[in-house]
Protein backbone atom coordinates (compact mmCIF):
# COMPACT_ATOMS: atom_id res chain seq x y z
CA UNK A 1 0.00 0.00 0.00
CA UNK A 2 1.14 3.55 -0.74
CA UNK A 3 2.82 5.09 2.33
CA UNK A 4 0.89 8.37 2.08
CA UNK A 5 -2.42 6.53 1.79
CA UNK A 6 -1.54 4.31 4.75
CA UNK A 7 -0.62 7.36 6.81
CA UNK A 8 -3.97 9.05 6.17
CA UNK A 9 -5.92 5.87 6.83
CA UNK A 10 -4.20 5.48 10.20
CA UNK A 11 -4.69 9.16 11.01
CA UNK A 12 -8.41 9.11 10.23
CA UNK A 13 -9.02 5.80 11.99
CA UNK A 14 -7.02 6.81 15.06
CA UNK A 15 -8.52 10.22 15.66
CA UNK A 16 -11.96 9.02 14.57
CA UNK A 17 -11.76 6.32 17.23
CA UNK A 18 -10.60 8.98 19.71
CA UNK A 19 -13.74 11.07 19.05
CA UNK A 20 -16.01 8.02 19.18
CA UNK A 21 -14.60 6.78 22.50
CA UNK A 22 -15.00 10.21 24.09
CA UNK A 23 -18.60 10.47 22.90
CA UNK A 24 -19.42 6.98 24.23
CA UNK A 25 -17.89 7.61 27.65
CA UNK A 26 -19.57 11.02 27.94
CA UNK A 27 -22.92 9.46 27.02
CA UNK A 28 -22.55 6.67 29.57
CA UNK A 29 -21.43 8.95 32.41
CA UNK A 30 -23.73 11.97 32.24
CA UNK A 31 -25.46 12.06 28.89
CA UNK A 32 -24.45 14.22 25.96
CA UNK A 33 -26.12 16.69 23.62
CA UNK A 34 -25.65 16.72 19.82
CA UNK A 35 -23.60 19.93 20.15
CA UNK A 36 -21.29 18.26 22.62
CA UNK A 37 -20.87 15.32 20.23
CA UNK A 38 -19.86 17.67 17.42
CA UNK A 39 -17.49 19.44 19.80
CA UNK A 40 -15.70 16.12 20.37
CA UNK A 41 -15.50 15.59 16.61
CA UNK A 42 -14.04 19.09 16.15
CA UNK A 43 -11.54 18.39 18.92
CA UNK A 44 -10.44 15.21 17.17
CA UNK A 45 -10.06 17.17 13.92
CA UNK A 46 -7.86 19.62 15.82
CA UNK A 47 -5.63 16.75 16.88
CA UNK A 48 -5.53 15.38 13.33
CA UNK A 49 -4.54 18.68 11.72
CA UNK A 50 -2.00 19.61 14.40
CA UNK A 51 -0.27 16.21 14.29
CA UNK A 52 -0.15 16.39 10.50
CA UNK A 53 1.46 19.83 10.73
CA UNK A 54 3.92 18.48 13.29
CA UNK A 55 4.77 15.58 10.95
CA UNK A 56 5.43 18.08 8.14
CA UNK A 57 7.90 19.98 10.37
CA UNK A 58 9.65 16.76 11.43
CA UNK A 59 10.09 15.65 7.81
CA UNK A 60 11.02 19.06 6.40
CA UNK A 61 13.74 19.78 8.95
CA UNK A 62 15.03 16.20 9.24
CA UNK A 63 14.43 15.70 12.95
CA UNK A 64 15.22 11.98 12.81
CA UNK A 65 18.73 12.80 11.56
CA UNK A 66 19.50 14.78 14.73
CA UNK A 67 21.34 13.52 17.76
CA UNK A 68 19.20 11.82 20.40
CA UNK A 69 19.53 14.62 23.01
CA UNK A 70 18.62 17.37 20.57
CA UNK A 71 15.73 15.32 19.19
CA UNK A 72 14.42 14.66 22.71
CA UNK A 73 14.63 18.33 23.72
CA UNK A 74 12.97 19.63 20.54
CA UNK A 75 10.26 16.98 20.77
CA UNK A 76 9.37 17.87 24.37
CA UNK A 77 9.22 21.58 23.54
CA UNK A 78 7.10 20.91 20.46
CA UNK A 79 4.70 18.67 22.39
CA UNK A 80 4.30 21.34 25.07
CA UNK A 81 3.57 23.93 22.40
CA UNK A 82 1.03 21.66 20.72
CA UNK A 83 -0.65 20.99 24.07
CA UNK A 84 -1.08 24.72 24.72
CA UNK A 85 -2.40 25.38 21.20
CA UNK A 86 -4.80 22.46 21.53
CA UNK A 87 -6.11 23.83 24.84
CA UNK A 88 -6.77 27.18 23.19
CA UNK A 89 -8.49 25.37 20.32
CA UNK A 90 -10.67 23.47 22.84
CA UNK A 91 -11.84 26.76 24.33
CA UNK A 92 -12.68 28.16 20.90
CA UNK A 93 -14.49 24.95 19.93
CA UNK A 94 -16.57 24.92 23.13
CA UNK A 95 -17.29 28.60 22.64
CA UNK A 96 -18.42 27.98 19.05
CA UNK A 97 -20.72 25.09 20.02
CA UNK A 98 -22.01 26.78 23.18
CA UNK A 99 -20.57 24.10 25.45
CA UNK A 100 -18.09 26.32 27.30
CA UNK A 101 -18.42 26.41 31.10
CA UNK A 102 -16.12 29.24 32.31
CA UNK A 103 -16.55 28.47 36.01
CA UNK A 104 -15.47 24.87 35.43
CA UNK A 105 -13.18 25.04 32.38
CA UNK A 106 -10.94 27.87 33.64
CA UNK A 107 -10.07 26.41 37.01
CA UNK A 108 -6.29 26.04 37.43
CA UNK A 109 -6.58 22.34 38.21
CA UNK A 110 -8.68 21.70 35.10
CA UNK A 111 -6.25 23.68 32.93
CA UNK A 112 -3.26 21.75 34.29
CA UNK A 113 -4.97 18.39 33.84
CA UNK A 114 -6.10 19.28 30.32
CA UNK A 115 -2.61 20.38 29.29
CA UNK A 116 -1.13 17.20 30.77
CA UNK A 117 -3.66 14.97 28.99
CA UNK A 118 -3.07 16.80 25.71
CA UNK A 119 0.67 16.30 26.15
CA UNK A 120 0.13 12.57 26.69
CA UNK A 121 -2.01 12.31 23.55
CA UNK A 122 0.62 14.06 21.44
CA UNK A 123 3.46 12.07 23.02
CA UNK A 124 1.64 8.80 22.28
CA UNK A 125 1.06 9.91 18.67
CA UNK A 126 4.71 10.87 18.24
CA UNK A 127 5.84 7.54 19.69
CA UNK A 128 3.66 5.69 17.18
CA UNK A 129 4.92 7.86 14.34
CA UNK A 130 8.53 7.27 15.42
CA UNK A 131 7.91 3.50 15.48
CA UNK A 132 6.29 3.70 12.03
CA UNK A 133 9.33 5.59 10.74
CA UNK A 134 11.69 3.05 12.34
CA UNK A 135 9.83 0.08 10.87
CA UNK A 136 9.76 1.75 7.47
CA UNK A 137 13.55 2.20 7.62
CA UNK A 138 13.92 -1.42 8.69
CA UNK A 139 11.83 -2.45 5.71
CA UNK A 140 14.11 -0.41 3.45
CA UNK A 141 17.11 -2.22 4.94
CA UNK A 142 15.48 -5.57 4.22
CA UNK A 143 14.87 -4.46 0.63
CA UNK A 144 18.52 -3.50 0.38
CA UNK A 145 19.64 -6.91 1.64
CA UNK A 146 17.32 -8.55 -0.90
CA UNK A 147 18.83 -6.37 -3.63
CA UNK A 148 22.35 -7.39 -2.55
CA UNK A 149 21.37 -11.04 -2.93
CA UNK A 150 19.88 -10.34 -6.35
CA UNK A 151 23.01 -8.48 -7.44
CA UNK A 152 25.25 -11.27 -6.23
CA UNK A 153 23.25 -13.94 -8.05
CA UNK A 154 23.04 -11.90 -11.26
CA UNK A 155 26.77 -11.24 -11.12
CA UNK A 156 27.60 -14.88 -10.55
CA UNK A 157 25.40 -15.78 -13.53
CA UNK A 158 26.77 -13.08 -15.81
CA UNK A 159 30.46 -13.16 -14.90
CA UNK A 160 31.30 -16.49 -13.32
CA UNK A 161 29.07 -18.41 -15.70
CA UNK A 162 30.09 -21.63 -17.48
CA UNK A 163 31.07 -19.64 -20.57
CA UNK A 164 33.49 -17.47 -18.61
CA UNK A 165 34.97 -20.46 -16.77
CA UNK A 166 35.26 -22.33 -20.08
CA UNK A 167 37.24 -19.48 -21.65
CA UNK A 168 39.46 -19.11 -18.60
CA UNK A 169 40.25 -22.83 -18.45
CA UNK A 170 40.96 -22.90 -22.18
CA UNK A 171 43.39 -20.03 -21.71
CA UNK A 172 45.06 -21.92 -18.88
CA UNK A 173 45.16 -25.18 -20.86
CA UNK A 174 46.99 -23.45 -23.71
CA UNK A 175 49.66 -22.38 -21.25
CA UNK A 176 50.22 -25.73 -19.53
CA UNK A 177 52.72 -26.99 -22.06
CA UNK A 178 53.86 -23.61 -23.33
CA UNK A 179 54.46 -21.86 -19.99
CA UNK A 180 53.71 -23.99 -16.88
CA UNK A 181 54.58 -21.22 -14.43
CA UNK A 182 52.20 -18.81 -16.13
CA UNK A 183 49.52 -21.52 -16.14
CA UNK A 184 49.87 -21.92 -12.38
CA UNK A 185 49.49 -18.18 -11.93
CA UNK A 186 46.34 -18.16 -14.08
CA UNK A 187 44.80 -21.00 -12.06
CA UNK A 188 45.51 -19.05 -8.89
CA UNK A 189 43.73 -16.02 -10.32
CA UNK A 190 40.65 -18.06 -11.24
CA UNK A 191 40.64 -19.49 -7.72
CA UNK A 192 40.95 -16.03 -6.17
CA UNK A 193 37.98 -14.72 -8.16
CA UNK A 194 35.81 -17.68 -7.26
CA UNK A 195 36.74 -17.36 -3.59
CA UNK A 196 36.05 -13.62 -3.56
CA UNK A 197 32.63 -14.03 -5.18
CA UNK A 198 31.58 -16.81 -2.82
CA UNK A 199 32.92 -15.13 0.33
CA UNK A 200 31.48 -11.70 -0.43
CA UNK A 201 28.28 -12.74 1.38
CA UNK A 202 25.99 -9.75 2.07
CA UNK A 203 28.54 -7.02 2.71
CA UNK A 204 27.33 -3.57 1.78
CA UNK A 205 30.82 -2.20 1.17
CA UNK A 206 34.35 -3.63 1.03
CA UNK A 207 37.86 -2.18 0.94
CA UNK A 208 38.76 -0.64 -2.38
CA UNK A 209 41.99 -2.65 -2.39
CA UNK A 210 40.07 -5.95 -2.27
CA UNK A 211 37.85 -4.94 -5.17
CA UNK A 212 40.81 -3.74 -7.23
CA UNK A 213 42.67 -7.00 -6.58
CA UNK A 214 39.77 -8.99 -8.06
CA UNK A 215 39.62 -6.65 -11.06
CA UNK A 216 43.33 -7.17 -11.68
CA UNK A 217 42.87 -10.95 -11.53
CA UNK A 218 40.02 -10.70 -14.02
CA UNK A 219 41.96 -8.51 -16.44
CA UNK A 220 45.05 -10.73 -16.16
CA UNK A 221 42.95 -13.70 -17.26
CA UNK A 222 41.43 -11.71 -20.10
CA UNK A 223 44.93 -10.67 -21.17
CA UNK A 224 45.73 -14.35 -21.69
CA UNK A 225 42.68 -14.72 -23.92
CA UNK A 226 43.13 -11.46 -25.89
CA UNK A 227 46.97 -11.45 -25.79
CA UNK A 228 48.29 -8.27 -27.41
CA UNK A 229 44.73 -7.20 -28.35
CA UNK A 230 44.10 -6.00 -24.79
CA UNK A 231 45.95 -3.07 -23.25
CA UNK A 232 45.36 -2.36 -19.54
CA UNK A 233 46.34 0.91 -17.82
CA UNK A 234 45.98 1.67 -14.09
CA UNK A 235 46.16 5.17 -12.63
CA UNK A 236 45.32 4.73 -8.95
CA UNK A 237 46.10 7.43 -6.38
CA UNK A 238 47.19 6.21 -2.95
CA UNK A 239 44.25 8.01 -1.31
CA UNK A 240 41.82 5.69 -3.11
CA UNK A 241 42.87 2.80 -0.88
CA UNK A 242 41.34 4.48 2.17
CA UNK A 243 37.83 4.17 0.68
CA UNK A 244 35.23 1.43 0.77
CA UNK A 245 33.02 0.70 -2.24
CA UNK A 246 30.11 -1.64 -2.99
CA UNK A 247 31.43 -5.15 -3.79
CA UNK A 248 31.78 -6.10 -7.47
CA UNK A 249 30.90 -2.57 -8.56
CA UNK A 250 34.21 -1.82 -10.32
CA UNK A 251 34.42 -5.42 -11.52
CA UNK A 252 31.00 -5.11 -13.18
CA UNK A 253 31.99 -1.90 -14.99
CA UNK A 254 35.26 -3.41 -16.27
CA UNK A 255 33.56 -6.59 -17.40
CA UNK A 256 30.93 -4.53 -19.21
CA UNK A 257 33.73 -2.74 -21.11
CA UNK A 258 35.35 -6.04 -22.12
CA UNK A 259 32.13 -7.81 -23.06
CA UNK A 260 30.39 -5.04 -24.98
CA UNK A 261 33.38 -3.06 -26.16
CA UNK A 262 36.73 -4.69 -26.69
CA UNK A 263 35.50 -8.21 -27.51
CA UNK A 264 33.58 -6.75 -30.50
CA UNK A 265 36.67 -5.08 -31.97
CA UNK A 266 38.96 -7.01 -34.32
CA UNK A 267 42.03 -5.14 -33.14
CA UNK A 268 40.99 -5.25 -29.50
CA UNK A 269 41.43 -2.14 -27.42
CA UNK A 270 42.17 -0.37 -24.16
CA UNK A 271 40.89 -0.65 -20.59
CA UNK A 272 41.98 2.30 -18.48
CA UNK A 273 41.09 2.57 -14.79
CA UNK A 274 41.59 5.89 -12.99
CA UNK A 275 40.82 6.47 -9.32
CA UNK A 276 41.44 9.70 -7.41
CA UNK A 277 40.21 11.58 -4.37
CA UNK A 278 38.21 14.78 -4.79
CA UNK A 279 38.39 17.97 -2.73
CA UNK A 280 35.36 17.02 -0.61
CA UNK A 281 36.61 13.58 0.46
CA UNK A 282 34.97 11.68 -2.35
CA UNK A 283 36.31 8.94 -4.58
CA UNK A 284 36.19 9.43 -8.35
CA UNK A 285 36.36 6.25 -10.41
CA UNK A 286 36.67 6.37 -14.20
CA UNK A 287 36.75 3.32 -16.45
CA UNK A 288 37.59 4.00 -20.08
CA UNK A 289 37.25 1.24 -22.68
CA UNK A 290 37.49 1.02 -26.43
CA UNK A 291 34.11 0.76 -28.14
CA UNK A 292 31.03 2.80 -28.85
CA UNK A 293 27.71 3.04 -27.02
CA UNK A 294 24.85 3.67 -29.41
CA UNK A 295 21.94 5.09 -27.37
CA UNK A 296 19.53 4.76 -30.31
CA UNK A 297 19.48 0.97 -30.39
CA UNK A 298 17.60 -1.23 -27.94
CA UNK A 299 20.57 -3.53 -27.56
CA UNK A 300 22.87 -0.70 -26.52
CA UNK A 301 20.33 0.41 -23.93
CA UNK A 302 20.18 -3.08 -22.59
CA UNK A 303 23.99 -3.34 -22.53
CA UNK A 304 24.33 -0.02 -20.74
CA UNK A 305 21.52 -0.72 -18.31
CA UNK A 306 21.60 -4.48 -17.94
CA UNK A 307 21.74 -6.43 -14.71
CA UNK A 308 25.17 -5.20 -13.60
CA UNK A 309 24.94 -1.53 -14.59
CA UNK A 310 21.35 -1.03 -13.45
CA UNK A 311 21.99 -2.73 -10.12
CA UNK A 312 25.09 -0.58 -9.66
CA UNK A 313 22.93 2.52 -10.08
CA UNK A 314 20.39 1.20 -7.59
CA UNK A 315 23.00 0.25 -5.00
CA UNK A 316 24.64 3.68 -5.21
CA UNK A 317 21.23 5.31 -4.74
CA UNK A 318 20.34 3.12 -1.76
CA UNK A 319 23.71 3.50 -0.05
CA UNK A 320 24.56 7.14 -0.70
CA UNK A 321 21.40 8.86 -1.93
CA UNK A 322 22.23 12.00 -3.92
CA UNK A 323 25.83 12.07 -2.64
CA UNK A 324 26.91 9.50 -5.24
CA UNK A 325 26.69 9.76 -9.02
CA UNK A 326 26.94 7.41 -11.98
CA UNK A 327 27.08 8.07 -15.70
CA UNK A 328 28.20 6.27 -18.84
CA UNK A 329 28.85 8.09 -22.11
CA UNK A 330 30.84 8.08 -25.35
CA UNK A 331 34.16 9.88 -25.62
CA UNK A 332 34.35 10.57 -29.32
CA UNK A 333 33.68 7.54 -31.51
CA UNK A 334 36.34 5.22 -30.13
CA UNK A 335 35.89 5.12 -26.38
CA UNK A 336 33.16 4.66 -23.76
CA UNK A 337 33.68 6.24 -20.32
CA UNK A 338 31.97 5.21 -17.10
CA UNK A 339 32.31 7.63 -14.19
CA UNK A 340 31.34 7.04 -10.56
CA UNK A 341 31.58 9.37 -7.56
CA UNK A 342 31.35 7.94 -4.02
CA UNK A 343 31.50 9.87 -0.73
CA UNK A 344 33.93 8.72 1.93
CA UNK A 345 31.33 8.49 4.68
CA UNK A 346 28.60 6.04 3.73
CA UNK A 347 25.08 7.38 4.19
CA UNK A 348 22.92 5.31 6.55
CA UNK A 349 19.73 3.96 5.01
CA UNK A 350 16.65 5.87 6.09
Amino acid sequence: MNRVRLYWILQLLGWGAFALVNIIFATLSEGITPKQSWAFVAWAMCFLLSTHGFRHIVKTYGWFKMGILRLLLQTILALLGLSILNFIAQILINLAFGTLNPDQDFRSVIIAVTLFVNFLYYAFWFLLYFLFHFLDNYNSSLKYEAKINEIRLNHLKSQLNPHFIFNALNSVRALVDEDPEKAKSAITRVSNMLRFSLMMDKKQVIDFADELSTVKDYLALESIRFEERLEVVYQIEDEAYSYKIPPMMLQTIVENGIKHGISNLVKGGLIEIKCREGLQEELYIQVKNSGYLNPNTSRSKKDAGGHGIENTRQRLKLLYGNQASFRIFNSGSQFVITEIKIPKQRVTLE
